[in-house]
């Protein structure tokens, strides 16, 4: 079942292995709102981004100008950092951050994200993939601006909103199986490819 505020709370606020670091209740006055909610949680993105350069840098700098998630080519970003507070993302441009929080998923949980209404309606599209048993770290968190405008992202508030299913306990969790996303740093992650040594 879905997971409402009371038990959010109970497994972000559990003193041997929280779910959620640093834990909010709902906070909204003068912000994107981010925090606790009924069925969910709002998390925030932090202030480190990474930009996908002009596709015609890119042909310049990878032959072909084609992205390669087996051979993901690290040149074709750009390190941005924000000013007064956010970011602004070029339009069309795609972008990777990351959580200010750090998760714990519980081996029970399955946890997927969508989309803020205030950022949804200013065309701006927040893409995560589901955050599995077990799974630790910090969450990429790929940002898509489909407007023919820039587009300011403000760092360390409300992104995207979280929302959790408990069930029964799987064979295999994402810890088990050695998940190669386990344990991700405070920074945007680029595509990796088991098996495969990346490009430097």
């Amino acid at each position: 079942m879905i997971l409402n505020d009371r038990k959010i709370r109970k497994l972000c606020l559990n003193p041997f292995v929280p779910m959620i670091t640093p834990f909010s209740e709902a906070v909204s006055a003068g912000v994107i709102s981010y925090g606790l909610s009924s069925f969910g949680y709002d998390i925030r993105v932090s202030d480190k981004m990474t930009v996908f350069t002009d596709m015609r840098l890119i042909s310049e700098r990878v032959g072909g100008g084609t992205l390669d998630p087996k051979a993901f080519d690290p040149r074709v970003c750009m390190d941005i950092s924000p000013t007064d507070g956010y970011f602004v993302l070029p339009s069309h441009s795609f972008a990777l951050a990351h959580s200010v929080e750090h998760f714990n998923i519980p081996p029970n949980v399955m946890v997927l994200a969508v989309g803020k209404s205030t950022y949804a309606r200013c065309s701006l599209a927040v893409t995560i993939t589901p955050l599995e048993p077990e799974w630790s770290g910090h969450l990429t968190i790929e940002m898509f601006n489909q407007s023919p405008f820039p587009m300011k992202v403000y760092a360390n508030e409300g992104i995207c909103q979280l929302l959790f299913w408990q069930g029964e306990y799987p064979d295999i969790t994402y810890a088990d199986k050695g998940g190669k996303y386990q344990n991700q740093p405070a920074e945007p992650v680029l595509p990796i490819v088991s098996g495969l040594a990346p490009i430097p």
